[in-house]
């Protein structure tokens, strides 16, 4: 029997044992050495050879991650290892480290329990380790710590055992910072504070296969001091076969993180907000494969031959070929397991079922999204939706070199756009132009060349350009009347900016339309609403939020869909640029409607709304947002000018410049608009010397004497009239 068979036996048998099941991820900055520490743990479990290992980069299996070097999607592989006289299943997910693929990471969070925090042991905790362990924490995954290039501090840096204790214990201090900072009660009282004693901590180097904790030691007999000797005399080799990578690594996960059944128990209340005491609540709550079905969808992949794949996790219930399932979302028709599988690294294995507890990859799930919640029962409530912390911020439009293949673009652009949900894609009818947006340059790249070579359609792609977004500047005096073509319905609106606190609570997900009414209603009057306005909020479209202020009106509860309709066409193309609007507080005041149902329907409604909103957004100071990122620049102090100038060049803030060792690390922000080729110019501003992230840091407004220059660069680009409409023209 062939080795990948046997695994596969095993892997089946294990399945169905929640106790023995731990689900992790791996993450980490770009470039610390998370997909090298992967390849280890799947060589030590016997399905890559040894010498590839490290160099295969294995889980990487896209051409495209070969040729850049980087992960790009998140991979998933199942494996078994052995502590004492038991076996394990281990279900890991490698994540990507590059900023523009960090709605991998966020997806892959849902999916686990458990996640192996990778830092480099020179560079230290950077900015994307903050955000990957943030996108952790938030969904209540258990963290553990992996510090790689350990070889690097005694080859490179020629560190004596004193000093590496303390550089090591500087990472595992400042990793502890973020956790404590991220979630005091679970780092103190939940065992997530990272002790090397305690043993949730390992050192190591996944390029030489070799790692060492402190209960390895005592059991292994190797110390510090001989990973000094033997790394000195470079003699990797005898460090791998005394204190194996795979060993040290797999047993701090079985050994520190949860198994499924704990970890539901403590996570369901996070990612799902249900009845807990309904058939789905308890058996979620409880894993257990008896139950109905319950599956989040974290990922979407294409088949050559079995068409779409849909992954993630299943939180009870079993999952068998030809089972008939609901997708949350859809018309409640039932859609038919056609396979049922599992994941090992680039290949999918079919299996006979999938229970609860671990990570199932199906097809026949035709109308699932990434974010939708499977089901066997018709009417579940569904998970939390996936919050992705960046958003969109730069555009690139494509269209196919030959006519011919334009019907079969958009199919693909539909593709494209349930792969991966972080990519929006705007197909405009009447113009015939078609929208990617996506986290920067490099996700841009990567999407448009899947394209020409996955989806074999050849386009043309024309330069990125910035998202921007539009929003008021001030509170609008008095109300604005949107009347209806037809004269007979009128609507009374007012806008104004939304106030800073209720703006972050919806950003978290802290108020949320999925809420019951009483629950919001008091949450929003907790951070300072009116009690009346809170009760009648009707709907929060992105960070825009609509208030019925209206009493007692005839027929208003019939029209209020319309009304949302007509709200929502507006903000999604603002009057200055068409740009999305975001960050508004709508009222209606009052409202006069014709008595007769005929003369109130969606041709009268959504464009007295529209128009009136649009109106109103004008006259309260309609401005434009750009998008910013964070930058950090690490140089040696030669360089630190020429890094802060590559900032402030580029209409940057400064924030802080600190040293460490021989080293200014210099902290900024920036417009993306003007970071175009920042790549390039640092290097060469710094003899490519510099080492530097960049991370999103929301919008803000773009300067007052640039306004109408970009206003006109948008409308000219997207063939809007050159004139900027007046309120006059809304309300005609």
């Amino acid at each position: 029997m062939s080795r990948g068979k046997k695994m596969v036996e095993r892997i089946t048998e294990l399945m169905n044992d929640p106790e023995h099941i731990r689900n992790i991820g791996i993450v980490a900055h770009i470039d610390h050495g998370k997909t090298t520490l992967s390849d280890n743990l799947l060589s030590g479990a016997g399905m890559i050879s040894e010498e590839l290992s490290g160099k295969a980069c294995w889980m990487d299996s896209d051409e495209e991650e070969q040729a850049r070097g980087i992960t790009i999607d998140a991979s998933n592989v199942s494996m078994v290892h052995k502590v004492g006289d038991k076996e394990y299943l281990i279900n890991m997910i490698d994540t990507p480290g590059h900023v523009d693929f960090g709605g991998d990471v966020t997806r892959a969070m849902r999916a686990v329990d458990g996640a192996v925090v990778v830092v480099d042991a020179v560079e230290g905790p950077m900015p994307q380790t903050e955000t990957v362990l943030r996108q952790a924490l938030k969904e209540g995954v258990h963290p553990v710590l992996f510090i790689n290039k350990v070889d690097r501090l005694i080859n490179e840096l020629k560190v004596n055992p004193q000093e590496m204790m303390i550089r090591l214990g500087k990472v595992i201090d400042k990793v502890n910072k973020l956790i404590k900072g991220m979630n005091e009660e679970l780092y103190n009282n939940g065992g997530w504070k990272l002790d090397a004693l305690k043993g949730n901590v390992a050192f190591g180097s996944a390029l030489y296969n070799w790692a060492i904790s402190i209960p390895y030691m005592k059991k292994s007999g190797v110390s510090l001091q001989t990973i000094i000797d033997k790394c000195n005399e470079g003699d990797a080799k005898y460090l791998a076969k005394a204190s194996p990578l795979h060993a040290v690594l797999l047993d701090m996960v079985v050994t520190f993180l949860p198994n499924p059944l704990e970890a539901q128990g403590r996570r369901c209340h996070i990612i799902w907000h249900g009845d807990v005491n309904s058939e789905i609540g308890k058996a979620m709550y409880a894993c257990d494969a008896n139950g109905p079905a319950a599956m989040m969808v974290t990922d979407i992949s294409f088949d050559k031959h079995a068409g779409e794949v849909a992954t993630g996790r299943l939180f009870s219930g079993t999952l068998t070929r030809g089972m008939e399932v609901y997708i949350s979302g859809t018309a409640g028709k039932p859609n038919r397991l056609q396979q049922v599988g599992i994941f090992m690294g680039p290949t999918r294995v079919d299996v006979d079922k999938v229970v609860a507890g671990n990570i199932a990859a199906v097809t026949g799930m035709n109308d699932a999204i990434v974010g939708s919640t499977v089901s066997s029962l018709k009417e579940m409530t569904p998970f939390e939706s996936l919050k992705h912390y960046s958003e969109p911020v730069m555009t690139v439009a494509v269209e196919a070199k030959n006519t011919k293949d334009l019907p079969k673009l958009i199919e693909v652009l539909h593709q494209v756009a349930k792969e991966d949900p972080t990519v929006r894609v705007n197909i405009n009818e009447e113009t015939g132009e078609h929208l990617i947006a996506g986290m920067g340059e490099l996700h841009l790249e990567v999407v448009t060349g899947r394209i020409k070579r996955d989806k074999g359609v050849d386009i043309v792609t024309s330069p990125p350009i910035v998202v921007y977004r539009e929003t008021v500047a001030k509170a609008l005096d008095g109300t604005v009347e949107g009347k209806s073509p037809n004269r007979h319905n009128r609507f009374f609106l007012s806008v104004e900016p939304m106030p800073q606190n209720i703006l972050d609570a919806i950003q978290s997900s802290e108020i949320s339309m999925n809420m019951e009414n009483i629950a919001r209603r008091d949450a929003l009057a907790a951070l300072g609403m009116d009690k009346d306005e809170a009760k009648n909020v009707k709907d929060i479209y992105g960070s825009n939020m609509f208030i019925d202020c209206t009493k007692g009106i005839q027929y208003l509860n019939e029209t209020m869909e319309l009304i949302i309709d007509g709200l929502h066409e507006a903000l999604d193309g603002g009057p200055l640029a068409d740009e999305q609007v975001q960050n508004v507080l709508i009222k209606l005041h009052d409202v006069k409607l014709h008595e007769d149902a005929i003369h109130r329907g969606p041709g009268q409604v959504i464009p007295a709304v529209r128009g009136g909103l649009k109106a109103a957004l004008l006259m309260a100071g309609d401005t434009l947002l750009e998008p910013m990122q964070k930058i950090q620049i690490t140089v040696p102090q030669d360089q630190m000018g020429a890094a802060i100038s590559q900032i402030q060049g580029r209409r940057g803030q400064l924030s802080t410049t600190d040293a460490e060792g021989d080293q200014i690390v210099v902290n900024g922000e920036a417009p993306v608009a003007e970071l175009f080729g920042f790549a390039g110019d640092i290097r060469s501003a710094t003899e490519g010397r510099a080492m530097w992230s960049t991370e999103f840091a929301g919008f803000s407004p773009v300067p007052q004497g640039m306004l109408s220059e970009i206003v006109m660069g948008i409308r000219k680009r997207k063939g809007l009239k050159e004139q900027i409409p007046t309120p006059k023209d809304y309300l005609e």
